[in-house]
C-alpha cells in the first residue's frame, strides 16, 4: 500500500508566473527612477506570488533593497539576502519584537519617537520613517527634534505617498513636507517614491525608490502601461462539461439565466482562491489565450462556470486561464490591483517560467 508520503495530489488550481517579466519590470522601473537605485517591495509573501523566489530573481537582476511588513517575513526571507543586500521592516519594531530585530540583519523603519528611543541603544542600522502627511506609520515633522539622530545608525529617511496614483495637490504638499523633514534628521540615504510615485518625476525619486504592485504587473498611472508586463496567469481545470437549454439557470441565486441553448463549464476556483465575487457575470477565461469563456453567473466559493460556445472541443481536465491583466481585471470586479494580487490563496500550484 502507497504511504501517504508517495501519494502526490495534483493542484487543480495554477500560478503560472512570468520570471522575465518581474525582472523586466524592476529593470524599467530602475531606469524611470532615473540617477535613483529601485528596491522592490516584497511584503504579503512578494504580493502573494511568492516572496523567496521574487528575492532570488530580483537580486540576479540587481536589486539590493527589499521591503517587508514584519518580522515573520523578514525571518522567512534573511537566508536568501545576500550580504551586499538589506532588508527594510516597514512596521517598526515594538518590544516584543526587540530580542529578534537585535540579531536580525534586517533594519527596522522606525515609526515613532517610542521606536527611536527604543532602537538607539542598540546601536544597529534602521530607517527612519516621516509622515509627511499621510498619517498612517511614521514620525511627524514638528515631533523630529525630539530626538537626536547621531544616536541612530540610520540609512533610509523615507515617507510615503498617498495619492501618486493621481495628479492631486497631495502630491506637491507631501513632498514639501518631506524636504523640510530632511532639514531635522539625515541618513545615508532618502527615499520617497512607491511604484506611482516613480512616474511622478526626478524630484519625487531622492536616492532610492520603493516600487511594489507594479513589480507584479500593476499599472495606476498612464506612464506605466507600456513598460510594466503581467507577472501572473491563474490557471484552472475544468470539472465537468454541461449542455444549457434555453431558460436554464446557473449558480446561487439565478443570477444568470440561459437566453439559448449552449454548452458551460464548471472550474476548479472560487473565491476561496481569491477570485472573488466581483467576477460574476464579468469575468473572463481564455482557451489558450485566444478564445474569450465569459463568466456566467455568481463565483461560489469553489466553483466558476463559463461559456465555452467559442470552444466547444474543451473537456473535462483541460485547463483554462483566467483573463487578470491586473488593470483590465480590476474593472471587471470593482477590486483594488492590490486586492487582486495579494488575495490569491494557497490552493494555487505556483510555477515559475
Amino acid at each position: 500500500m502507497m504511504s501517504d508520503e508517495t501519494i502526490k495530489i495534483p493542484a487543480n488550481v495554477r500560478l503560472r508566473l512570468d520570471s522575465n517579466a518581474l525582472t523586466a519590470n524592476w529593470r524599467n522601473l530602475d531606469v524611470m527612477s532615473g540617477s535613483a537605485s529601485a528596491g522592490a517591495a516584497i511584503k504579503a509573501n512578494g504580493y502573494g506570488v511568492g516572496a523567496i523566489e521574487v528575492v532570488e530573481r530580483l537580486q540576479s537582476a540587481g536589486c539590493r533593497d527589499f521591503y517587508v511588513a514584519n518580522w515573520q517575513e523578514a525571518k522567512e526571507i534573511e537566508a536568501y539576502i545576500d550580504s551586499d543586500s538589506s532588508v527594510s521592516v516597514l512596521n517598526g519594531v515594538s518590544i516584543a519584537d526587540m530580542p529578534f530585530a537585535r540579531a536580525s540583519r534586517a533594519k527596522p523603519v522606525l515609526n515613532s519617537i517610542e521606536q527611536v528611543l527604543r532602537w538607539q541603544e542598540t546601536g544597529l542600522p534602521c530607517d527612519v520613517m516621516i509622515n509627511s502627511g499621510m498619517n498612517r506609520l511614521g514620525i511627524d515633522v514638528p515631533h523630529l527634534a525630539q530626538f537626536d539622530g547621531n544616536l541612530l545608525d540610520i540609512d533610509i529617511v523615507m515617507s510615503h505617498l498617498a495619492s501618486a496614483d493621481e495628479d492631486v495637490q497631495q502630491n506637491a504638499d507631501q513632498l514639501e513636507q518631506f524636504v523640510e523633514a530632511l532639514k531635522h534628521v539625515s541618513g545615508k540615504r532618502t527615499s520617497l517614491s512607491n511604484s506611482a510615485g516613480i512616474a511622478l518625476g526626478d524630484a519625487y525619486h531622492f536616492d532610492c525608490t520603493r516600487p511594489g504592485i507594479s513589480l507584479y504587473g500593476g499599472k495606476q498611472r498612464p506612464e506605466f502601461s507600456e513598460p510594466i508586463k503581467q507577472v501572473v496567469f491563474p490557471e484552472t481545470q475544468i470539472l465537468q462539461i454541461r449542455q444549457l437549454k434555453a431558460g436554464d439557470k446557473v449558480g446561487y441565486n439565478a443570477k444568470y439565466v440561459a437566453d439559448r441553448d449552449h454548452p458551460i463549464a464548471i472550474l476548479a476556483m472560487g473565491y476561496a482562491d481569491g477570485y472573488l465575487r466581483g467576477f460574476s457575470n464579468t469575468g473572463l477565461f481564455f482557451d489558450d489565450g485566444q478564445k474569450e469563456l465569459p463568466v456566467l453567473g455568481r463565483v461560489s466559493m469553489d466553483l466558476i462556470a463559463i461559456d465555452i460556445t467559442a470552444a466547444p472541443h474543451l473537456e473535462e481536465s483541460a485547463w483554462v486561464s483566467a483573463q487578470y491583466d491586473l488593470p483590465i481585471a480590476s474593472r471587471q470586479s470593482g477590486l483594488s490591483q492590490y486586492e487582486l494580487i495579494t488575495g490569491l490563496g494557497s490552493r494555487y500550484a505556483r510555477h515559475w517560467v
